[in-house]
């Protein structure tokens, strides 16, 4: 007997890192095959081109794109917003094929309200005058993840709970701790002076919905967090958003991993596909 999927009317994905050994495919495809939703928005760094090797992409990160081509075969509008880690498809702005936009921000009206989506890179002064320095950053923070990951493996043998080395490493550091406030207070700022009653990011991997106020306006501030340590997505519907979390989730958990359906091409032709598209080969 076949799942029922749940009908969302906007999912905000964002911060896959498609092709890093910190990416969790496996469970953002279940998640991706339990829900039906509107309107699909990738906030940036879903492909994580700064990382990309075509001597790691394993079978479960091919999946989720032949997901997210599946909804697009489907009809639902998918908006890849790009991000810094996938940036090379800046130049590929205003491209469009059937239901499928890319773009560097997005607004939309949801029940009256506006919401202004954009991945959040553009506030970070480590991208903007040290890009080598986000890039070393990129591979330290992945390097931290596989060591996070054997030292659960053992936890995990010893009966102990996982833990989030990255997470307490964030949460130690006052100057981590300061960056994540003023990016939230920066961007709700702008927000606010633009008259937007959401603004929806994604880039600091800490997934958040607050509402934020300045000089006696407010805001909500969003933000989808990631699927390599939070494994969160954002969700509207019921006329309101929702914080999504994979880790709190029974009935993701029951669908199966496992490709249900015929792609238009096959593993390598996609591949090849991807690579002559956005040049991936130079990586």
């Amino acid at each position: 007997m076949s799942q029922k999927k749940r009908r969302i009317d906007v999912v905000v994905i964002s911060d896959v890192h498609l092709g890093t050994y910190g990416c969790h495919a496996k469970e953002l495809l279940q998640y991706m095959k339990s829900i039906k939703p509107k309107k699909v928005i990738l906030n940036g760094d879903i492909i994580d081109i700064w990382q990309f090797s075509k001597r790691y992409w394993p079978k479960a990160h091919m999946q989720i794109v032949k997901q997210i081509t599946n909804w697009i075969v489907q009809g639902i509008p998918v908006y890849y917003i790009t991000g810094n880690h996938d940036e090379m498809l800046r130049k590929f702005v205003g491209f469009h094929m059937a239901s499928f936009k890319v773009v560097n921000k997005l607004v939309l009206k949801l029940d009256g309200k506006r919401a202004w989506f954009f991945h959040g890179d553009v506030f970070d002064i480590t991208m903007q005058y040290s890009k080598w320095l986000a890039k070393l950053g990129a591979i330290g923070y992945d390097l931290l993840i596989l060591l996070n990951r054997a030292v659960n493996n053992i936890y995990n043998y010893l009966g102990r709970d996982s833990v989030s080395m990255s997470k307490k490493i964030k949460n130690s550091v006052k100057g981590a701790v300061k960056f994540i406030n003023d990016f939230e207070s920066t961007t709700a700022e702008i927000a606010i002076s633009n008259g937007f009653d959401y603004v929806v990011c994604g880039h600091i991997h800490h997934p958040e919905i607050r509402k934020i106020t300045h000089n006696k306006e407010s805001v909500t501030y969003l933000n989808s967090g990631d699927w390599v340590e939070n494994l969160t997505a954002l969700e509207y519907y019921d006329r309101q958003w929702h914080l999504y979390s994979y880790h709190a989730d029974s009935h993701a958990k029951k669908f199966s991993s496992q490709n249900n359906y015929q792609p238009v091409l096959d593993n390598s032709e996609l591949f090849l596909a991807l690579q002559k598209e956005f040049q991936l080969l130079k990586v």
